[in-house]
């Protein structure tokens, strides 16, 4: 007869970065702290531990989530993405490229969820999402253009107690133009392929 367990825990998987990690865990447990304290993923940071710096962003199914308020037995069965699971080995991830290019980071503490929250940002507006800054949000209009306006609004939630926000902005602009020209190119070529077919 196996052990009882408490009733205030239970054993999970977790799906980070794509390797699955066999813990029990607390309900009480948050994502952020199962990331650092559990699992010794510590680019993601603590901040505000309130959900109001960004500091923790992560990636959940390709959504950012702050994970100093998400419980890390509701990310069970899900792709949970860190800091450290974004670049292709040692390929940077274009966003990670242009912080780095475009000097989007000073301290760098907030850097790994600003480029997180970025990395999400671009793929929302992709999709035509609009935000608090949109001035057109009727059907069919398509994505807005993505001014300096609509990423600030979009990055928001992302604090930079050293204020490099002029830089941020401008790297997540230069990352969505090349994510903008790849898809484009990416477009071009699934049609070459089809008519040759």
């Amino acid at each position: 007869m196996a052990p009882a367990t408490s009733s205030t825990s239970s054993a999970i998987t977790l799906n980070i970065n794509g390797e699955k990690h066999h813990l029990s865990i607390d309900h009480r447990t948050t994502l952020l702290d199962a990331l650092r304290e559990r699992l010794d993923l510590t680019g993601t940071k603590k901040g505000c531990d309130q959900g109001q710096c960004g500091a923790c962003t992560v990636l959940v199914d390709r959504r950012r989530v702050v994970s100093c308020l998400s419980l890390a037995v509701a990310a069970e069965g899900r792709e949970v993405t860190t800091i450290e699971g974004v670049a292709d080995g040692d390929r940077l991830h274009p966003v990670q490229q242009t912080f780095l290019d475009l000097d989007g980071y000073q301290c760098g503490y907030c850097t790994p969820g600003q480029i997180c929250s970025a990395i999400a940002v671009i793929e929302e507006h992709a999709a035509g999402w609009p935000s608090a800054a949109t001035d057109d949000v009727g059907p069919g209009t398509g994505p807005p253009p993505l001014t300096p306006e609509e990423i600030r609004e979009r990055m928001s939630g992302n604090l930079c107690r050293c204020g490099a926000y002029v830089s941020i902005v401008q790297a997540v602009a230069h990352a969505a133009r090349e994510h903008t020209a790849e898809t484009h190119a990416e477009d071009r070529a699934a049609r070459t392929e089809e008519t040759v077919a």
